[in-house]
């Protein structure tokens, strides 16, 4: 029989237990791993990011484009009661300004807007007149279907109170004195309520249950916030500003063939260029993680590449200050248009061309340099060769 001395035992399970102490330490994995990489550094805080752009971005600009929104419902219906010069007057301006503020919210495809698809049942143009008369003449047309589209919205509106005819006493004709002005009546009032449904259902999900959702989605896969958003933010500028208000009108990207009937607001020409203009500074605000609000700028995402050291990959510059320096390249370019881009493209379609060209270089920047710093994925498709 061995004989042990309590000196030895007790050697022995005190080495015992540092062993698996060790061992457990290496393991074991952390049952609450941080879910950003450098949590010291705020810069990479994917939720302080995400909670900034909806509680100061997101959030207070749909809260101000329901604000002239709302205005130009009580407009419309103002001017369904008494049809006459001063009622279609301010239909027409609570009409502009919606539709320059919305030109701030397009962007936030991303949460409700994305699965609701509301760009469709707010601004695809050209409006398909055609379309819009027979669904007047219907008078029972359905709003939901993609072919219905063009023919509701910002566009439509743009038609039916400033393309009917060629004189305001004209235009009030079809809504008096026409044989079918009840229904075209009925189909502004119903254009108006369509927009009026998605707008809301966007609006209670991103307050009731989304928001947090939203915030709390810190990943950078295919179904985090951050990817989303990103994805969202390059679509719209890609296809909506680039390509919808300067590359398709212009011809740039039908091999040079001018559309000039396919510019935005084609029924209120001189609305167009400041329809851009706005988009555009919308885009760069967003980058730039700017407070709706207060003007300030907070967790975006020209912080977060500045966190990660973005660099162009050509000149060794900030990445941040690259793009912002050609954002300020395709502003210069827009301002040398005229308010009318229907005319710019009929008489000066070269400097259409040149916004576009100008901004054709911030989609690269967007869509190659910052989603491969921020390691996201583009996961739209596009026959643009980008």
């Amino acid at each position: 029989m061995v004989h042990f001395s309590w000196k030895t035992v007790a050697f022995f399970v005190a080495f015992v237990g540092v062993i698996w102490a060790c061992s457990t330490s290496k393991d074991t994995p952390d049952p609450t791993p941080d879910p950003d990489p450098n949590p010291s550094n705020t810069g990479t805080d994917r939720k302080l990011l995400l909670t900034n752009i909806a509680d100061n971005i997101i959030l207070p600009g749909y809260t101000n484009f329901k604000t002239k929104f709302d205005l130009m419902l009580a407009k419309s219906d103002a001017f369904a009661a008494k049809p006459d010069q001063a009622s279609l007057m301010a239909f027409r301006q609570a009409w502009v300004d919606a539709y320059t503020e919305w030109q701030k919210v397009e962007l936030f495809d991303v949460g409700p807007a994305e699965s609701k698809t509301l760009r469709y049942f707010f601004n695809i143009y050209p409006a398909n007149v055609t379309g819009i008369e027979e669904n007047i003449i219907a008078g029972n047309a359905s709003l939901e279907l993609p072919a219905s589209y063009p023919k509701q919205g910002f566009p439509a509106l743009d038609y039916l109170i400033n393309g009917l005819a060629t004189t305001d006493d004209a235009i009030l004709q079809k809504y008096t004195t026409a044989t079918d002005a009840a229904k075209r009546l009925a189909y502004v009032k119903q254009i108006t309520t369509q927009m009026n449904t998605m707008l809301t259902a966007v609006l209670t999900e991103w307050t009731t249950t989304y928001r947090d959702k939203f915030i709390n989605a810190t990943g950078i896969d295919v179904s985090g916030s951050l990817s989303k958003l990103v994805n969202g933010y390059v679509l719209n500028y890609e296809r909506y500003i680039r390509s919808g208000k300067f590359g398709i009108p212009s011809g740039a990207m039908a091999n040079g063939v001018p559309s000039a009937e396919k510019v935005e607001a084609f029924y209120k020409k001189d609305l167009s260029l400041i329809l851009a203009k706005t988009a555009h500074q919308a885009s760069i605000d967003f980058f730039n993680g700017k407070d709706v609000k207060t003007g300030k700028e907070g967790p975006g995402f020209k912080t977060y590449l500045t966190a990660l050291g973005a660099k162009d990959s050509q000149s060794g510059k900030s990445l941040v200050e690259v793009i912002n320096a050609q954002f300020d390249a395709s502003n210069a370019k827009l301002g040398t248009l005229k308010p009318n881009l229907y005319d710019e493209v009929k008489t000066n379609n070269a400097a259409m061309v040149a916004v576009y060209t100008e901004m054709q270089k911030a989609v690269r920047m967007l869509k190659v340099d910052m989603t491969s710093a921020m390691s996201i994925t583009i996961t739209y498709a596009d026959n643009d060769g980008d």
